[in-house]
């Protein structure tokens, strides 16, 4: 009898992804060979700049890519063993709320102002779960307690503009969940809140995994805040994976001169009154990705092999990738 793999297998993976958006005679690719995996109960944060790619990621994942003007030009969106990317849209709402769902930024921006919290949450219930409106009214009081709204029913029959910045992010977790999915979106979602409330939301989605059993996508452009929730982190820079590694190892070893980079600019009590790193210049326009490794023009350890050759991501020991030619020396005495 053949033995069984032991190695897990992904409950969502992108394979070699590549997003082209186009105007008149102009292209921007997005995305150039994007590889991410993730896993049941766990957290995998995915941090780099404004404009590396984060959001076109999870928006081809949800498969809300407006087309015109984007495109996928290359690779797979699997799911469970499906690869989404060539359903046509019916079947693709299928999986939207009921297996993958997201948490935007700004949930004041994507709660419908015109209609109670509870009957946003009861419109999932009765068209994915096909439940009744007691039955999903009864559900819904117990998402909002869930995700520590209680479960009085105050919150359930309040418009959203009666409901704080820290409550509209928590209704608007309760209403991703509704449908128990098995992989949660969160794109930013303590941005737009203070210090405390950012910590409460954390803890609440790592909380909801264990829970639900859920994987899931954490995307920030914050270090500091990827440490406190992921379990596995992946690093992009114009639209390709640099680094991906388990927490602990990018973290107490990063590889790539961009995630080092990354950390060092991230305030400590340990360095204090010690200037802050910086990255010279800023991420490309995707219409204007330099040839090589995107990132040699800011790079403090490129030599003219990067201007030449994009370094393909690779092991540079178990289960830590890199894409970079110098991968793991540093510039810093």
């Amino acid at each position: 009898m053949e033995a069984k793999s032991s190695v897990k297998a992904p409950l969502l993976a992108v394979e070699n992804l590549g997003v082209c958006f186009t105007h008149g005679a102009m292209q921007a690719h997005a995305l150039r060979g994007i590889d991410l995996e993730f896993f049941k109960e766990e957290i995998h944060g995915l941090v780099g700049e404004s404009g590396s790619g984060k959001t076109v990621t999870s928006t081809c994942i949800m498969g809300l890519l407006q087309s015109p003007p984007g495109e996928i030009t290359s690779g797979k969106i699997v799911y469970d063993g499906v690869d989404m990317v060539p359903l046509p849209e019916p079947e693709k709402r299928l999986y939207r709320g009921r297996k993958i769902a997201m948490v935007f930024q700004e949930p004041g921006k994507y709660l419908n102002p015109a209609f109670k919290i509870g009957d946003q949450i009861t419109e999932m219930l009765i068209l994915h779960l096909g439940l009744d409106k007691k039955a999903a009214r009864e559900r819904a009081v117990h998402l909002l307690d869930l995700v520590g709204l209680g479960k009085d029913g105050r919150v359930l029959d309040s418009y959203p503009h009666e409901l704080s910045g820290g409550m509209k992010q928590r209704a608007m977790i309760a209403i991703a969940i509704s449908c128990d999915p098995g992989f949660l979106i969160a794109d930013e979602p303590t941005t737009a809140l203070d210090v405390t409330l950012q910590l409460q939301i954390l803890r609440l989605i790592k909380k909801l995994k264990d829970i639900l059993g859920m994987a899931v996508l954490f995307i920030s452009h914050d270090l500091g805040v990827v440490k406190e929730v992921a379990d596995r982190v992946s690093v992009i820079y114009a639209g390709r994976i640099v680094e991906t590694s388990t927490k602990g190892k990018l973290f107490e070893n990063p590889l790539h001169p961009y995630t080092k980079l990354l950390m060092l600019s991230i305030p400590s009590a340990q360095r204090r009154g010690v200037r802050l790193a910086t990255i010279p210049g800023r991420v490309p326009d995707a219409d204007k990705t330099p040839e090589g490794c995107a990132f040699h023009p800011r790079c403090p350890l490129a030599i003219e092999r990067c201007s030449r050759e994009n370094p393909s991501l690779g092991d540079f020991e178990e289960g830590h990738r890199v894409a970079c030619h110098r991968a793991g020396e540093s510039w810093i005495n």
